[in-house]
């Protein structure tokens, strides 16, 4: 999924001449933090509520304010992971969309991570397991050619490096079966060390657990 198909037209852009009244107004209607700011379809970047209301003074237009966000930017034909990416980087509700030149829309995180729960295979039934192992013995064929042999299938993978040590990896599976307790005795036979485990990941999943996720993931 690319990013021009998680486009909310419902999320309205301001421009630098409109009363910072309506962008106040706005926000509280549509439950957001923040908008994006347009000048003749150029995306200047975010005003933030807390810009707004934490200043001693209020001035009469969205232009008198501080933008944020100027980089929080993803190409159309980026895929959904770079918006997950910058959304984390830049704390940032929103991501704006373009064709390179033009501002084409904002994406919301919430519509992100309904995304990605719909193509990662979070909301099957399974396990989920994290493998600790060094970056030079990673081969998710042998991994997942163990897992076979105890009937499970891997659904989804996701591989991040490990903060405490550079040459250590993290293996995040999401399996098809909540039963693991074989596959951990497997992997760990075959000296892979599993370091966490949640053996009954329910079909529904929810908001936090998958901003957590994300957060995890580093995007």
């Amino acid at each position: 999924m690319i990013a021009k198909d998680l486009i909310n037209y419902l999320i309205p852009p301001l421009m630098p001449k409109d009363e910072i009244s309506k962008a106040i107004r706005w926000m509280e209607e549509l439950h957001v933090n923040q908008l994006p700011v347009l000048d003749k379809k150029i995306f200047r970047g975010f005003i933030h509520e807390d810009t707004v209301l934490n200043l001693k003074k209020v001035y009469d237009t969205v232009k008198d304010y501080e933008f944020r966000g100027q980089e929080c930017v993803v190409n159309e034909n980026q895929h959904y992971y770079d918006v997950m990416r910058l959304a984390y980087e830049h704390s940032s509700g929103l991501v704006a969309v373009t064709n390179g030149e033009e501002y084409l829309g904002v994406i919301s995180v919430k519509d992100v991570i309904e995304a990605f729960a719909q193509t990662s295979s979070v909301n099957h039934p399974g396990g989920i397991i994290a493998i600790s192992l060094k970056q030079i013995d990673y081969s998710l064929s042998e991994i997942s050619r163990l897992i076979e042999s105890e009937g499970g299938k891997i659904l989804s993978s996701y591989v991040t490096d490990d903060l405490n040590n550079p040459e250590m990896l993290i293996l995040t599976l999401k399996l098809n079966t909540e039963d693991v307790e074989r596959i951990i005795a497997t992997l760990q036979r075959f000296d892979y060390n599993v370091e966490a485990h949640n053996m009954a990941i329910s079909g529904s999943v929810d908001q936090e657990r998958l901003e957590s996720l994300m957060k995890y993931l580093k995007f």
